[in-house]
């Protein structure tokens, strides 16, 4: 089972760098989302910035999420992050 993510920072770049409930830290790169329908208003920065975390996944609004299971199986390990 994928773990929950506890936190989560938006970068300029529409990157997320996620912490999860494991203390592992992944990078995702948005930007591959974002020609999809679902996604399309995160193009937006200022609602891109607007990322958090709801109920274990990065949400932006009520109708705007990403569940951690794509985070965790496709995101980058990054190491040496600071909370």
């Amino acid at each position: 089972m994928t773990p929950d993510v506890i936190l989560v920072r938006p970068l300029p770049d529409y990157t997320l760098l996620a912490q999860f409930a494991t203390g592992e830290w992944r990078s995702f790169d948005m930007r591959g989302l974002l020609q999809y329908p679902a996604f399309a208003p995160l193009q937006d920065p200022a609602l891109f910035q607007r990322a958090h975390v709801l109920h274990g996944t990065v949400a932006w609004t009520d109708e705007i999420d990403l569940s951690p299971d794509t985070l965790y199986l496709r995101g980058e390990p990054v190491e040496g992050v600071v909370a």
